[in-house]
């Protein structure tokens, strides 16, 4: 018998053209894929506000570009935490791809490496970290969860070392999984074929057992997740691991500051696609405010609501380093797997190459905060110190 196809609905009829933009992968996708999948990946926490704004802030901006510039030779590539890319376009760590294809994140990783992006894998993967880094050709980074059980965490830092992980990133955001009401209605749980491959069976339980008004991924979490893990903790984990430290869900300056002064080696401005606390400042607003709290040699990256070249051109104007694309990779996975990540990737990256030709900006080191019109920004309040968040 044939094993069912990861989150899959039956019957399903092919699109008749190649799609071609991210909604052309979404409505592609969404026509696949069943719909507490379809709800699980596309909804956010609360009314939803944040998972909008943090896409419409992009269309806030207005660019300007400059003509008569010599943009017959493009440079699109960079380094991250010293290590090179040909692109300034990375993977958002995102759970359980294998909800959407049988591959999972092995197919993903391949795609990233054929573009030379940058792939954050989670911990909640549905591959193990192993798998994930033999098939890598790219730069891979491992996302962090600190859960109650330390020796838990510690044994993922252990390992991901040994697979040549080249940095951690520890999730800020998530002492508690927020309600998220489209998984609620659904009683969402991972289908029998879907597993956190890098969690031992004892870290497992429940998560296949959805009932109606409930999460098991929420359940998870409450059981799971240090909600005790603070700025201190930072020094036990830097006691294990010689690893870069980058810290994702950052959002203000003052975690900014802190975490610089801490040493850590990058911050990813994130509002967890929208799916942690609704309401906060979507996070491309918040990047101006982060880039100008930290030294240069703390790279920022950004994540949530990238669709198009234009959007990441917008990003590296304010600031960031990079981005980092979530949902539109595990569209192209659904519709295509390694070849349709490897697509949605390209495309982005054929789109910034435009954007930035027709911009007059032929490398990124030209892209500044001047390609954007002063009407779009958007003004914000550096606290002098600490105490003015009281």
């Amino acid at each position: 018998m044939t094993a069912p196809v990861a989150g899959r609905a039956e019957p399903h009829h092919a699109p008749k053209e190649s799609p071609l933009s991210p909604e052309d992968y979404a409505a592609a996708a969404g026509a696949r894929l069943d719909r507490s999948v379809w709800d699980y990946i596309a909804g956010g926490s609360g009314d939803e506000v944040t998972l909008r704004e943090d896409r419409a802030a992009y269309d806030r901006y207005r660019l300007r570009p400059r003509a008569l510039v010599d943009v017959s030779q493009m440079e699109l590539g960079t380094t991250l935490l010293g290590r090179p890319v040909s692109v300034p376009i990375g993977i958002a760590p995102m759970a359980y791809h294998r909800l959407v294809h049988a591959d999972g994140e092995i197919a993903t990783v391949r795609a990233a490496g054929a573009v030379g992006a940058l792939t954050i894998t989670s911990t909640f993967a549905s591959k193990t970290l192993e798998e994930t880094a033999r098939a890598a050709t790219g730069p891979l980074w491992l996302q962090l969860y600190v859960m109650r059980r330390r020796e838990v965490t510690e044994s993922l830092v252990r390992r991901a070392e040994a697979a040549g992980y080249r940095a951690l990133v520890i999730t800020v955001d998530t002492p508690r999984m927020a309600r998220r009401e489209r998984d609620l209605r659904n009683g969402f749980s991972l289908p029998p074929y879907v597993r956190p491959a890098n969690l031992d069976t004892g870290q497992r339980a429940g998560l296949h057992e959805g009932r109606s008004g409930s999460s098991t991924l929420a359940d998870h979490a409450a059981l799971h997740h240090d909600a005790a893990f603070t700025w201190e903790d930072l020094a036990w984990l830097r006691s294990l691991t010689g690893l870069p430290l980058v810290l994702k869900g950052v959002l203000t300056a003052q975690d900014a500051r802190r975490a610089a002064d801490l040493g850590v080696a990058g911050l990813i401005v994130s509002t967890h696609g929208g799916r942690q606390l609704d309401g906060v400042i979507p996070a491309l607003e918040a990047l101006p405010e982060v880039v100008a709290a930290v030294p240069p040699e703390c790279e920022v990256l950004v994540d949530g609501g990238i669709r198009r070249g234009t959007d990441v051109l917008k990003a590296l104007a304010l600031g960031a380093r990079a981005v980092l694309v979530g949902r539109p990779v595990l569209w192209g996975l659904a519709v295509d797997g390694a070849d349709g990540v490897e697509r949605v990737l390209d495309t982005l990256r054929a789109e910034l190459e435009e954007a930035m030709a027709l911009s007059g900006r032929p490398r990124l080191d030209t892209i500044t905060r001047d390609l954007l019109h002063p009407s779009a920004d958007l003004p914000f309040h550096l606290p002098s110190n600490d105490k003015e968040m009281a």
